[in-house]
């Protein structure tokens, strides 16, 4: 039962950020996919804990994995677990006053995984029933219980924890403070961030990581004079990443030139990354020039890949050359494709002969984002690439209804093509140069590439 209960945990750990120390190295970095993975992988032992647990444990453990659907038996009328998984989630954040006494005893207990249950139980009530025990959990002679609780009261957000929380800030334990720093940022409370800020110069970077995220969660620029500094300064990369993510949170135009630099200057990759993305959710074109430069020769693909994406959210058409040379020659098939797709972003009226190279490209992705963008820019004299490309595509049908958007809105109306789009087997080609002639647009304004990493450290 205490394998499956950890199973459940590292789950449902790796869809938060925050920190756990209660159950060691069985919850890994949320932003590492991979290890997360890893972790779900251990078969053999997931069931070999799952025989004979209580339904209710199976319930949630089944639930964390994330087969979603109508609802949670993703559509199926007849389960193994039957009722006991059609239980629904209110079942469990309306529990009784002895339940919630027995939640707050765990949260004291030996065992790593009864703690991070009875933590997040206890975070999904609402009441100073829950509220009242906890804030009292945080002045315990436990560090593991101050830890739960602090851990607790984030996943509540209660603003009446706020003053109770910061007087936590002191704390001599760093995982009680890195918890502390952590709920303040869910709770969102202008009060908390004078001492959050203070909290920069904490000794540990898991306090100080913790204290920047809260920071950028409480939309209040003046604090960022405080983040550049830890941005140029810090000597923990993790800190200075979540650092890049909160100057891009908070739209920090003053951060441009520092943001610019990290991109250009930081040793790590990961802080490269977020600071393209952070000049992206900015949108000043001030750092144009080294967004270009890093998307012709920052060594990481992702680096790459979020410089791509960022002179999309800038809408520079400087960038359309650097944009057009990397839709076509980029070795990554994920920054060819995130070009591309920039490329119908920036408002041009000729399309780079990069992006009409792209149509012919290996992966399909990328000459479906090279199609949309071409039927964005709506160039005329891009028609005869479009019809050969129409021809060659053995790709799925959206490829193809793409190009033939393009086709349209590059101002395609040949009687030969017509009569061949239109008699088309497939019915979505016939639909987009049907809409096509009518001046409709055949779809809307797809792909849309996600921004990695996504906007939250």
């Amino acid at each position: 039962m205490i394998r499956l209960l950890g199973a459940l945990a590292t789950a449902a750990a790796a869809t938060l950020s925050v920190h756990a120390p209660w159950l060691g190295d069985d919850v890994e970095d949320p932003r590492d996919r991979a290890s997360t993975v890893a972790a779900a992988q251990d078969v053999r032992a997931l069931l070999t804990a799952a025989r004979g647990a209580p339904p209710v444990l199976c319930a949630l453990a089944a639930r964390s994995v994330g087969n979603y659907g109508w609802n949670d038996r993703a559509g199926a009328p007849v389960t193994p677990l039957g009722d006991a998984l059609s239980a629904r989630d209110e079942d469990m954040t309306r529990l009784s006053d002895a339940d919630v006494e027995q939640l707050l005893t765990g949260l004291a207990d030996a065992d790593g995984c009864v703690r991070e249950l009875s933590a997040r139980l206890l975070g999904a009530q609402r009441g100073e029933r829950v509220v009242a025990p906890l804030v009292q959990r945080l002045g315990a002679g436990d560090a593991a219980l101050r830890a739960a609780a602090a851990f607790s009261l984030g996943l509540a957000h209660p603003r009446t924890a706020v003053d109770p929380l910061v007087r936590t800030l002191r704390d001599a334990t760093t995982d009680v403070r890195a918890n502390a720093a952590w709920a303040l940022g869910r709770i969102e409370d202008g009060r908390s961030l004078a001492p959050l800020v203070a909290m920069v110069r904490d000794p540990q970077p898991v306090v100080r990581e913790a204290a920047v995220v809260a920071i950028g969660h409480l939309d209040s620029t003046s604090a960022a004079t405080t983040l550049i500094g830890v941005l140029r300064r810090d000597e923990a990369a993790s800190v200075r990443r979540v650092a890049a993510w909160a100057l891009g949170q908070l739209e920090a135009t003053d951060a441009g030139a520092a943001l610019a630099e990290a991109l250009e200057k930081d040793a790590d990759a990961r802080v490269r990354e977020m600071s393209a993305w952070a000049l992206g959710e900015i949108e000043t074109r001030t750092a144009s020039a080294a967004l270009m430069r890093a998307l012709r020769d920052d060594e990481s693909d992702a680096v790459r890949e979020m410089a791509a994406w960022a002179l999309g959210e800038t809408e520079d058409r400087t960038a359309t050359i650097a944009l057009g040379t990397a839709a076509a020659g980029d070795r990554s098939a994920r920054v060819r494709g995130t070009a591309a797709w920039a490329l119908g972003q920036l408002d041009g009226r000729a399309a780079p002969a990069g992006l009409l190279r792209a149509l012919r490209d290996s992966s399909e992705d990328v000459r479906l984002k090279a199609a949309w963008a071409l039927g964005q820019i709506g160039d005329a004299a891009a028609v005869p690439v479009l019809r050969e490309a129409l021809e060659r595509e053995t790709g799925g049908t959206r490829t193809r209804s793409a190009i033939v958007r393009a086709l349209m809105k590059s101002g395609e109306r040949s009687e030969q093509t017509m009569t061949a789009l239109l008699a088309s087997k497939d019915p979505q080609v016939r639909e987009a140069a049907v809409r096509g002639l009518a001046g409709r647009d055949a779809f809307g304004p797809w792909p849309w590439p996600q921004p990695r990493p996504r906007p939250f450290p």
